[in-house]
């Protein structure tokens, strides 16, 4: 499992049945395989667009950061993830 301060999806290597759903379904193609359990190659392009965790059957893969994108004066605003529990950002909270 990827265990860093940076959003990125964690694999449940035990979970994990090396179905390859999760590598063929990846835009940014990030995802390969190692010893037949889905891995994050190249964590720096992974998007967090969360289609390796919806295609994933087996529920091995998970993004644990709430991404919350609001309007602030008719602007869209984007707030980047955080693995930090209840930070608030001009007003807004986010959570994981």
């Amino acid at each position: 499992m990827v265990m860093t301060g940076e959003p990125l999806p964690k694999i449940n290597l035990d979970r994990c049945t090396g179905c390859g759903r999760c590598i063929a379904i990846c835009p940014a193609q990030v995802l390969t395989q190692r010893n037949g359990k889905a891995y994050l190659h190249t964590p720096v392009r992974c998007t967090y667009c969360s289609a390796c965790e919806e295609v994933c059957p087996e529920d091995a893969i998970a993004l644990p950061f709430l991404i919350v994108v609001a309007e602030r004066g008719g602007e869209p605003m984007t707030l980047q993830p955080t693995p930090k529990e209840g930070i608030t950002c001009d007003g807004l909270s986010i959570f994981r």
